[in-house]
């Protein structure tokens, strides 16, 4: 099976091209190469690309590119981001990140995966209207009603920091001083903060601990944090960026280009976190199934249909879960005693939470529930029901008079759409798929 390539790399560089293509590759990123913005736009036309990343030089030389691109995989959301070279060069507006050249890979890989996933967040919230057809404002109108820009600056007093704050003042951002891990963890649990900036000080260890200890927060885990070292020092970038931190400062950055990539983490973290709030929103409409809060199986089949079509338009996976519950002697027992529907809130409410905000749960029949997950291939898919059967077969549910608790397991079945499949095609397979499962049990 040939691999899709996910991220294109646009330049006139071949070196600097074969370069950052060989470490993405190795990252399991897969890349293609254009030369041109004709055999770019061809190839975002053509191909499932999900990202596209941009040498300095092509922007400067094609006036219009980013528009081109954009309208080349329509109606596809893509993030584009460019690969800065030099440091007085104004960035036009509408890029989503920029990177200097001396970005890690690791760095480039982290923001792709998290800038695809709000991207494909913004297609489903589309979609979503258009099924509750509830006339929601579209997500730049939603943005223009935000409050400013909160930024939380940790570490001790710099001679640099008062600068930097006026930078991102002057950008109409907020700034919050915390001087130690103490009162920053403080901060970080009264207020939400748009992103983080760790000092690095003469030794990074602690600001590198208050990243990692931000990532084992699940209300801080996509919190941007960009580290600023404050001199040359020897440190493992790939280890960096593994524990938290999204963006590195070097010494030689000045404020300005701080600034504007703090504010730029900022931004795109403010809309995917409205994104995710206004998806689990719609949760709430009178539609949704009121035992479990999921869609119910007419809404469900509604959406499932223009999911699938969303999918073939926009060139993207589309893969489809069905968890049904075992008929366990302990599921017996608790039907008949009607504990069992008891129950079922709390599951439903279980798998609610336990998938992302743009993926869609639905509640089938009493015993029987459907996720649907874009952007998802057939073995990510796999992994997400296993991991919800999983935590939901650790949880005890009440049996009542005094009766030992019981616990749900589930048959679990995936597909993923084929080219030309009706969704439901993909749903019975997927079914036939957790059937087959529990057969083999029996």
């Amino acid at each position: 099976m040939t691999l899709q390539a996910r991220l294109l790399l646009l330049s006139r560089d071949d070196d600097w091209l074969q370069g950052l293509s060989r470490d993405l590759d190795r990252l399991g990123i897969r890349t293609l190469s254009a030369a041109s913005p004709e055999a770019a736009c061809a190839a975002l036309a053509d191909l499932g690309i999900e990202a596209v990343l941009v040498d300095e030089s092509c922007e400067k030389g094609w006036p219009g590119l980013l528009e081109k691109l954009r309208a080349a995989c329509l109606p596809r959301r893509i993030p584009a981001i460019m690969m800065r070279h030099d440091d007085d060069y104004v960035i036009p507006a509408g890029w989503d990140m920029v990177f200097t050249k001396d970005a890690h890979p690791q760095q480039i890989s982290l923001s792709v995966e998290h800038l695809v996933r709000a991207c494909v967040a913004e297609e489903e919230y589309d979609l979503r209207c258009l099924t509750f057809n509830n006339g929601a404002q579209g997500l730049d109108q939603l943005m223009q009603n935000q409050p400013k820009l909160s930024l939380l600056s940790i570490g001790q007093p710099d001679p640099e920091f008062l600068a930097l704050t006026h930078a991102l003042k002057k950008q109409d951002a907020d700034v919050v001083a915390a001087l130690s891990s103490y009162s920053a963890f403080d901060y970080l649990h009264d207020k939400v903060f748009d992103a983080v900036l760790l000092w690095g000080s003469d030794q990074p260890s602690e600001a590198l601990s208050i990243a990692s200890g931000m990532r084992r927060n699940t209300r801080l885990y996509h919190t941007p944090v960009l580290l600023r070292l404050n001199r040359a020092m020897e440190l493992d970038l790939g280890d960096a960026y593994l524990r938290g931190v999204s963006d590195i400062g070097n010494p030689s950055a000045g404020n300005a280009e701080i600034a504007d990539r703090l504010l730029r983490l900022a931004r795109v973290h403010r809309r995917h976190l409205t994104i995710r709030k206004t998806l689990e929103a719609m949760r709430g409409d009178p539609q949704m199934d009121k035992g479990t809060g999921l869609f119910g199986r007419d809404l469900f089949a509604n959406h499932l249909a223009r999911l699938a079509r969303g999918a073939v338009e926009r060139q993207r996976p589309l893969s489809i879960c069905v968890l049904k519950i075992t008929d366990t002697p302990d599921i017996f027992r608790a039907r008949k005693k009607k504990m069992f529907e008891r129950a079922l809130p709390q599951i439903g409410s279980m798998i609610a939470r336990l998938i992302r905000a743009e993926d869609t749960a639905g509640r089938l029949s009493n015993d029987v529930f459907a996720l649907a997950l874009p952007a998802t291939t057939l073995n990510s898919a796999r992994n997400v029901a296993e991991r919800i059967s999983a935590v939901i077969g650790c949880t005890a549910f009440d049996s009542g008079q005094g009766r030992p608790p019981f616990v749900v397991e589930f048959d679990v079945g995936a597909a993923e759409m084929r080219e030309g499949e009706p969704a439901g095609d993909v749903l019975m397979r997927a079914a036939a798929a957790a059937d087959n499962r529990d057969r083999q049990a029996g």
